[in-house]
């Protein structure tokens, strides 16, 4: 019975984690539109790309939350470099 218990709990809890926000070290992609559909597979829906400081800066929203994030790429390798709230 437990096992059974605990693989309902793994379920229910998937479409949470397919809507996860990228993590550092993940790559995005190098342009605009691999790293916008990898984004918004993760739960970020891009707004704008914009340059910033030697990176890619995409401006997008949360899914889960609906919050304003910033969302880092490093332009050579696609990977994200740093993420923020935008508040």
């Amino acid at each position: 019975m437990k096992p059974s218990i605990l693989l309902s709990a793994l379920l229910a809890l998937t479409p949470v984690a397919a809507l996860a926000m990228p993590q550092v070290g993940d790559v995005v992609g190098t342009n605009p539109d691999d790293a916008k559909a990898a984004l918004e597979a993760a739960g970020c829906a891009v707004n704008d790309f914009e340059a910033e400081g030697g990176k890619i800066e995409a401006k997008c929203t949360d899914t889960a939350t609906n919050k304003p994030m910033e969302v880092y790429i490093d332009p050579k390798t696609g990977a994200v470099t740093d993420i923020k709230d935008n508040d």
